[in-house]
């Protein structure tokens, strides 16, 4: 499956419309977000079970700035509509396959649990 490019509008449908949500938080001037797409691109044919997107920061500023990005690329991934991934710059491929196959095994109930306790 292709990447697909999220705007404000469309973020949360994407997250309520889908069990994992992968998210490249990027800019056309990042040499290093330029280097990661072809990678980020070849996971998402990989994967067809997992959704990808991406988010331009120059055109989705406000959206950029509620996911408190401050370096990019910043790849983020949900599961359950939760943010159980957030990290910048860019993954090889192994790291990226690393970080995919993490967020499929997380237990999302166990997560829960976990964060209830810390409250």
């Amino acid at each position: 499956m292709a990447t697909i490019d999220l705007t404000e509008q469309s973020f949360a449908q994407t997250l309520e419309s889908n069990e994992i949500v992968f998210v490249d938080f990027w800019a056309a001037w990042c040499g290093p977000c330029r280097q990661f797409a072809p990678t980020y691109g070849a996971a998402a044919e990989r994967h067809p079970d997992v959704t990808f997107a991406k988010v331009d920061t120059e055109a989705e500023q406000a959206l950029a700035a509620a996911a408190n990005i401050t370096s990019i690329p910043t790849l983020m991934a949900f599961k359950d509509k939760t943010l159980v991934f957030s990290q910048p710059g860019a993954l090889n491929a192994t790291g990226l396959e690393e970080v995919i196959q993490a967020v499929k095994n997380v237990d999302m109930a166990t997560l829960r649990a976990d964060a209830a306790q810390n409250v």
